[in-house]
């Protein structure tokens, strides 16, 4: 006979691995994938995937595609994200930088935040060059270490928990095309620099430049990134880029700390961000 104790464990089990498998989708964005995708990327049999998948359908918050079978967020996914009553934190402590950023670059910059063992894209926005880099839309999400935001990120964290976060996200990295070396050699390259650069783009014939945005406690938050065709980043105008972000954040940072916590109804301070 199973008891409470059992049968909480079994349905926390469950919260996780269908939470799993929905940012698995959302990793995948417009392309989707099959369930048998699914189950390799999330750990689980095809039986246990098809089963979460079945379930997540029924209830809207994923669809499958008919001609293609294959699996992608539902439309319920953004009814609830509407419903949240308030800007998270950062967003409202970076908009005017971005905005004035993005007169000053010309070049696609995105604002990038940490959320477990993924980057998140929050906001992109386009430059007046001709020609944009369009590599990630808003709400799409990469494992820590792929991108230069993810570099960034990892790189202000103390270095056991960054390299715990890459280990455990190496079996993730062989569909980006990047190996567990690389991405250490990128991390402490960005240490020592105060920044992240990748010279090869998500996108082919791309370069990215990203510096990070710490919290109140110090700790890396969200990523400021430009990403923008090669020849528009040789190594004089990186170096620009990578000072015009570092100031950029700690006005954000500045922004941050001048919010202040937020108080819950119980007098408890809440982290917002």
């Amino acid at each position: 006979m199973r008891t409470i104790a059992d049968q909480v464990q079994t349905g926390g089990q469950s919260i996780r691995r269908a939470l799993a498998v929905l940012r698995s989708l959302a990793e995948s964005q417009r392309l989707g994938l099959r369930a048998a995708e699914v189950a390799v990327r999330v750990g689980l049999t095809r039986p246990t995937a098809h089963r979460i998948l079945n379930q997540l359908v029924h209830e809207g918050l994923v669809e499958q595609r008919p001609e293609s079978r294959r699996y992608v967020l539902g439309e319920q996914i953004s009814m609830l994200a509407l419903a949240r009553p308030v800007k998270s934190a950062i967003l409202s402590a970076a908009e005017a930088e971005l905005d004035s950023l993005r007169e000053q670059i010309g070049d696609t910059l995105f604002l990038t935040v940490r959320t477990k063992l993924d980057t998140l894209c929050i906001a992109r926005l386009l430059g007046a060059y001709p020609i944009q880099v369009l590599s990630i839309e808003v709400g799409a999400r990469r494992p820590l270490g792929v991108s230069s935001a993810g570099t960034a990120l990892l790189a202000g964290l103390p270095e056991g928990q960054a390299g715990d976060i890459v280990e455990r996200n190496e079996p993730r990295f062989a569909s980006y095309r990047i190996e567990k070396r690389t991405v250490l050699q990128l991390i402490r390259a960005a240490r020592r620099d105060g920044f992240a650069l990748r010279h090869v783009g998500i996108v082919p014939g791309t370069r990215s430049i990203s510096v990070a945005v710490a919290d109140r406690g110090g700790s890396p938050v969200a990523a400021l990134t430009v990403s923008a065709i090669a020849r528009r980043l040789p190594p004089r105008r990186e170096l620009e880029l990578a000072e015009l972000l570092r100031r950029s954040a700690s006005r954000i940072e500045l922004n941050l700390r001048d919010q202040g916590p937020k108080i819950s109804k119980a007098g408890k301070a809440v982290n917002t961000i």
